[in-house]
């Protein structure tokens, strides 16, 4: 066989497996939880600073895809920084970070030393990355708490992942059946004309009252 029909056959070979490689790496048949770190689990050792596994190597022997969890057995004294800017994860600092740049897992607890499971869906395809920012100038991150991984779009989003937000609250206009009229007060000085006649009326009465008892006098004598 000619030497350029033979490079010619492994090229096409290596396109072979290169498209079922990636083949292979996007498809997904269940929604998997991936422990991060394996039977490690997620911790740093301050005496020595090292971390208990080498993460980076955990991360590539992992495939991941929209759906998928990310559980963290961990405990209070590390951190879980979830970052999509590749620049922050590089400073293995959040100091200069502004809120909107990344997320921090910590299950609010503040005790030291108390046992944690951290879990969340992963929900954006495309890179992220996680690090430790406890321990003095990013230590643990420097020392190895730290990985990159690529999500894959897999099976897509389930169902119960794949919500759209709910719409802005927007304050419902006043009732106008329930807005109330001012208190109107009546005072017995006025000078509308009801007045007027209610306070004529009651001299009348009296007069008339007064006639009656003199005319009963005169006929009693």
């Amino acid at each position: 066989m000619p030497v350029a029909a033979m490079e010619m056959a492994k090229m096409a070979l290596n396109l072979s497996v290169m498209v079922m490689l990636i083949a292979a790496a996007e498809s997904a048949t269940v929604y998997t939880n991936h422990t991060v770190g394996g039977p490690d689990g997620w911790f740093f050792n301050a005496t020595t600073n090292t971390s208990a596994t080498n993460y980076t190597a955990w991360a590539v022997s992992e495939t991941f895809n929209l759906g998928d969890f990310l559980v963290f057995n961990t405990n209070s004294n590390q951190s879980v920084v979830q970052t999509y800017n590749e620049s922050l994860f590089q400073s293995c600092n959040t100091d200069d970070a502004t809120d909107d740049d990344y997320f921090l897992y910590n299950g609010g607890v503040t005790n030291f030393s108390q046992a944690l499971t951290i879990s969340f869906p992963l929900t954006i395809q495309g890179p992220q990355y996680y690090f430790s920012d406890a321990g003095d100038d990013g230590v643990q991150c420097s020392k190895g708490m730290a990985f990159a991984i690529s999500v894959n779009r897999g099976l897509g989003l389930p169902p119960s992942l794949n919500q759209p937000p709910p719409p802005p609250y927007i304050e419902p206009p006043p009732d106008p059946d329930s807005a109330q009229s001012p208190p109107v007060t009546v005072n017995g000085s006025s000078d509308s004309p009801g007045n007027d006649a209610l306070a004529f009326g009651t001299n009348v009465r009296v007069v008339l009252c007064a006639l009656l008892f003199a005319v009963g006098a005169l006929i009693s004598c």
